[in-house]
């Protein structure tokens, strides 16, 4: 069934033609499509033969005692007998069919109730997957541009390793700690500092790794080693820097290096 014959037959004119409500235009229109399109002629056939069943649901008959009594009460005139049995009929044909275009307009209305709720649910649901796909535009685009800083941050490291100037340290730990292995790029031209740890050796809960500089008499606390952030990182830049040293302290970290537990250093010189 073709789109055009659909919309038709939701217009609800082939009802109100079944029950002469339809004006000459839309009769017309109704007879044209009756005679043009199966489809609609079966429809036709179909709503009469529901009215029809309607109709016979809905008439009640008066009972043939009072017919009977309304026709000796009058006189034998054949006019006034055939025009009160004419009206009776009359105002029955006028009950039956207002009863059957009652329940069709109850009818036609709820089917375009269905109709529009069945749209305004449509119409939600639309505009709750343009919402879903607006977020996911929204979504995407904040990865996309996360990823973006990344590789910026990723090319940037990946610059100062490959620099002439970059110098490479591996640090290795001593017997206390034989696994740990960790290196350091410096570059003291743009005075900076990156280290990558490889490896540590697991430390109860309650110490950790910590790294030092060492200058002139002092050691300054470059940060915690944690093996869980196995990446290359920058650490403080230490001008004039004698050596690094790794360390275990306390968990969070000392603001004086233990040298005693010293696991691991290595010479800048």
């Amino acid at each position: 069934m073709n789109e055009k014959i659909t919309t038709f037959l939701n217009s609800g004119l082939l009802e109100k033609y079944l029950v002469g409500a339809t004006d000459a235009a839309e009769t017309a229109k109704v007879e044209t499509y009756i005679s043009k399109y199966p489809e609609v002629q079966n429809a036709y056939n179909t709503l009469q033969f529901n009215l029809e069943i309607v109709a016979k649901k809905n008439a009640i008959e008066a009972p043939k005692s009072i017919l009977d009594n309304i026709i000796e009460t009058l006189d034998d005139r054949p006019l006034i007998k055939l025009s009160t049995l004419n009206k009776y009929k009359s105002w029955y044909k006028i009950g039956v069919a207002a009863c059957v275009a009652s329940i069709i307009f109850a009818g036609t209305s709820f089917m375009f109730y269905k109709q529009n709720q069945k749209l305004n649910d449509y119409n939600s649901l639309l505009n709750e997957e343009n919402q879903v796909v607006v977020d996911e535009i929204f979504d995407l685009r904040s990865d996309i541009e996360n990823n973006n800083k990344k590789l910026d941050a990723v090319m940037q490291q990946f610059i100062k390793l490959n620099d002439p100037e970059t110098y490479k340290y591996i640090i290795q730990g001593n017997s206390r700690a034989k696994e740990l292995k960790t290196v350091a790029y410096i570059n003291p031209r743009e005075k900076t500092s990156m280290i990558d740890v490889v490896s540590l050796p697991k430390l109860p809960e309650e110490q950790c790794y910590q790294i030092w500089a060492e200058l002139q008499g002092k050691m300054v606390s470059l940060g915690i080693l944690n093996e869980a952030d196995r990446q290359l990182r920058a650490i403080p830049y230490t001008e004039n820097a004698l050596a690094l040293n790794i360390t275990i302290e306390p968990k969070g970290g000392n603001s004086i290096a233990s040298l005693n537990n010293s696991v691991a250093t290595i010479s800048l010189q």
